[in-house]
C-alpha cells in the first residue's frame, strides 16, 4: 500500500479518516501496519501491503 493513498481510504464503517502505524515499510510501499479509525477506534491491517478495510463481522466470516 503506497502512503499516498491515505488521502483518498476512510473508515468503512463511518467514513472517518485513517490513522497510519507502520510496522514494516519497503521504501514508498507500506508492507505491514495497521490502519486505526480516529472516530470509532476500530483498526485495520495491512499484511502483504494490502490494507484489509471489512468491517471487523465480515473479516471474521472471511476467515472462518
Amino acid at each position: 500500500m503506497k502512503e499516498s493513498l491515505m488521502d483518498v481510504v476512510c473508515c468503512p464503517l463511518d467514513k472517518a479518516d485513517l490513522e497510519l502505524a507502520v510496522d514494516d515499510r519497503d521504501d514508498e510501499e507500506i508492507i505491514a501496519g495497521t490502519l486505526t479509525c480516529t472516530e470509532c477506534g476500530e483498526t485495520y491491517p495491512i499484511e502483504d501491503g494490502i490494507p484489509n478495510l471489512l468491517p471487523p463481522d465480515m473479516r471474521e466470516e472471511a476467515t472462518a
